[in-house]
Order: structure tokens, then sequence, then C-alpha cells
């Protein structure tokens, strides 16, 4: 079940972030699950070295942490697709 849960989360923050950066993305909906996979990743990282464990309740810093990782991977990833797809536009 870690698994499904892992992927859902990926997927509702990728789309999360793709919401928030300006411009169109163009990397596809699985790549942009993978990112936000690894946001979550990454954000539970940071909250472990900012001291936010386990909380009563929401962990809405753990959350905030979560997607601003989730948002600088999914615009670096992006342009890193584009980059290696050898497209040159730029929304």
């Amino acid at each position: 079940m870690g698994w499904l849960w892992a992927i859902i989360v990926g997927f509702v923050l990728g789309l999360l972030a793709k919401a928030i950066i300006p411009g169109k993305q163009h990397s596809p909906l699985w790549l942009t699950t993978i990112f936000g996979i690894l946001g979550a990743i990454v954000g539970n990282a940071i909250a472990r070295g900012f001291g936010i464990e386990e909380t009563r309740g929401i962990d809405w810093g753990r959350h905030i942490l979560q997607l601003a990782a989730a948002i600088v991977l999914v615009y670096l990833g992006d342009r890193m697709y584009m980059a290696l797809r050898g497209n040159k536009q730029r929304a």
C-alpha cells in the first residue's frame, strides 16, 4: 500500500506544481508524477533536517516543504526534458 500512496501523492504534488509554475510545461504526466514522488521524498528529508517529524493532525510544514521541492523538481525536470528532446520552444 505504501507504493500506491507514493504514486497518488506524487501525482497530486506534480499536478499542483505544474499549476503553480507559470507557463506551459511539456513533460508528460508520468514524468510529472515521478518528479512529484521525488519532491515528496526530498521534502520529507528537508523536514526531518528542520526537526519536523510526525506531529498531531496535519503536518502542514512537511507538506509545504514537499510541495516546494516538487515545484523545483518539476520546473528543472521539465527544462531537462525539453533539452533532451531538442525542442527550443519556450512558453
